[in-house]
C-alpha cells in the first residue's frame, strides 16, 4: 500500500492532537515535531520538511485554531492542505499540440520502468479516445525494442521501430508515420543508462531539438526516494522536463520522492504507476494523495475505477432483476470486476482508515477460494443456489479443493449480498444514483 509506513506515523502523531479537547501552543509544537520525524524517516528532503513544518506551525498556533471548538480537526485540515500544496495543489494534466501528432518523450534512468510506462500511458490515452503510436528509440538496452513490441501488442497499440538505426532518425520517421496513419499521439521510448552521462544527455537533447516534443516526461522509480529527486533535478537542469511520472508507487511505503519532487524540482507529478498490470496507471491528484496519506481514503478514485470497469449492460440487467433472481454467476462476475479495479487490497487502501489495516493479510488470494467453489458448481446450481443440499456441498468442496465449511461461508456471503441488493432496490433514489454513476 502506497505510503503505508508514513501514513501510520502521521496518523498516530495527529491522532494525539485530535484526541484532546483543547490545544496549547506547546502541544501543537510537540505534534509538529512528531510530524517532522515521520517525514524525515520517509526520506523526504530535509529542506522541504523544514519549510513544511514551519508553515504548519505558523498556521496552527494562531488563535483561530487554538480557540476553535475542534482544534485537533483544524490541525488535521491544515496538514492536509499543506501536504496537497507540497505535491502540487492540483492534478497537472497533459498539454496538447495544435498539430498532429502530439508528441510525448519519456526519459529516465535504466530500470525505472520507462518502457512499461510508455505502454501504460498509451493504454490510458487510448481509453480516452486517442489513437497512440509507440516509437522504439532505445537501441542500446538488449531486447528493449522487443519488450516495447510485446507490451504494445498487449494494449493493442502499434509500435514503430527501425532496429538499431539512429534514434533521432527513427523518431522523425515515427512522426511522419503517425501523420500518415491517423495516429494523433506519439509516445517516444528513449534510452536510459544506469547513471547520468554526457552521451545520454546529448542524445536526448538532439531528440528534443529535432522532434520538438510537446512534453518531456521524466519517469522515475518512486521507491528510490531522495535519489529519484536528485536525478530528476539533474535531468531538468540538463534537458528541461515538463513533468514527472512515478513508477512503483504501490510499493513505496515511505513517500519521500512524491513529497519532495515538486518542491525541489518545480515540476509536477502527472501520473503514477500503481501496479504491474498495464492498466495500473493513475493521474496524480495531490489532494487525493494527501487524503490517502492521512488515512482519510480516496473515494473519488475508487468511484472512477468502478465506473471504468463496470459492465454497464450486465449491471443494468442485475438492477432490473429481483434480488431473489441474482445468481452465483452474478456473484462471480462481481469478484472479476473487483480484480480489474486493482484487487482487494488496492480497493481497501482507498477507504477511510486504510492506514489502520497494518500488516493484515489482504491478498487477492482471498478471492481464489470463492472462485474455485463457484466454478466447481454445475450451471443449474449456480443459477439456483437453493438446491445446494448437504451432498451437493460436499461434492463441490471436494471438487474445488476446499471444505464444506468454506462452501457454507461463501453461501452466507452470497445471501448477505442479496440482502444488501434488496435494501438498495427498496431505496429507489439510491438505485437511480447508482445507475447514473455507472454510465
Amino acid at each position: 500500500m502506497a505510503f503505508e509506513g508514513l501514513s501510520q506515523k502521521l496518523s498516530a502523531a495527529l491522532g494525539r492532537l485530535t484526541g484532546r479537547g483543547k490545544l496549547t501552543e506547546q502541544i501543537v509544537k510537540e505534534g509538529v515535531r512528531e510530524v517532522r520525524v515521520a517525514l524525515l524517516e520517509a526520506d523526504v528532503n530535509y529542506l522541504v520538511v523544514k519549510d513544511f513544518c514551519k508553515r504548519i506551525t505558523d498556521r496552527c498556533v494562531g488563535q483561530q485554531v487554538l480557540d476553535s471548538l475542534t482544534p485537533g480537526q483544524q490541525v488535521v485540515k491544515i496538514v492536509s492542505e499543506e501536504l496537497t500544496a507540497l505535491m502540487g495543489a492540483q492534478n497537472a494534466r497533459l498539454t496538447w499540440s495544435s498539430s498532429v501528432p502530439t508528441i510525448y518523450m519519456l526519459c529516465g534512468l535504466q530500470g525505472a520502468g520507462k518502457t512499461t510506462m510508455a505502454a501504460k500511458l498509451a493504454n490510458y490515452l487510448q481509453k480516452t479516445g486517442k489513437k497512440p503510436l509507440l516509437a522504439a528509440c532505445d537501441i542500446y538496452r538488449p531486447a528493449a525494442i522487443q519488450q516495447l513490441q510485446t507490451v504494445g501488442k498487449q494494449v493493442n497499440v502499434p509500435v514503430y521501430e527501425r532496429g538499431t538505426q539512429d534514434p533521432v532518425k527513427t523518431a522523425l520517421e515515427a512522426v511522419e508515420y503517425a501523420r500518415d496513419h491517423g495516429r494523433d499521439v506519439l509516445i517516444i521510448d528513449t534510452a536510459g543508462r544506469l547513471h547520468i552521462d554526457d552521451a545520454l544527455m546529448d542524445e536526448l537533447r538532439q531528440l528534443k531539438q529535432r522532434v520538438k516534443p510537446q512534453e518531456i516526461l521524466f519517469v522515475v522509480d518512486a521507491m528510490t526516494g531522495q535519489d529519484a529527486v536528485n536525478v530528476a533535478k539533474t535531468f531538468d537542469e540538463k534537458l528541461g522536463i515538463d513533468g514527472v511520472i512515478l513508477t512503483k508507487l504501490d510499493g513505496d511505503t515511505r513517500g519521500g520522492a512524491a513529497l519532495s519532487i515538486k518542491a525541489v524540482v518545480g515540476k509536477p507529478i502527472k501520473f503514477s504507476g500503481t501496479g504491474e498490470k498495464l492498466s495500473d496507471i493513475e493521474p496524480f491528484h495531490p489532494d487525493r494523495m494527501a487524503s490517502r496519506i492521512l488515512g482519510m481514503g480516496d473515494v473519488m478514485t475508487l468511484i472512477e475505477k468502478a465506473q471504468e470497469v463496470a459492465a454497464t449492460e450486465t449491471a443494468e440487467k442485475q438492477l432490473k432483476r429481483k434480488p431473489s433472481e441474482l445468481t452465483l454467476d452474478d456473484f462471480l462476475g462481481q469478484m472479476q470486476q473487483m480484480k480489474k479495479m486493482g484487487g482487494l487490497r488496492s480497493m481497501l487502501s482507498m477507504l477511510p482508515g486504510a492506514n489502520k489495516l497494518g500488516d493484515m493479510d489482504i491478498s487477492d488470494d482471498a478471492m481464489k477460494k470463492p472462485e474455485a467453489i463457484i466454478r466447481s458448481m454445475t450451471m443449474r446450481e449456480r443459477r439456483n443456489p437453493s438446491i445446494l443440499n448437504a451432498s451437493r456441498r460436499k461434492r463441490i468442496a471436494a471438487g474445488s479443493g476446499t471444505t464444506v465449511q468454506d462452501v457454507n461461508a461463501l453461501m452466507r456471503q452470497f445471501e448477505q449480498a442479496r440482502d444488501m441488493m434488496k435494501k438498495m432496490m427498496g431505496n429507489k433514489g439510491m438505485a437511480r444514483q447508482l445507475m447514473r454513476n455507472m454510465k
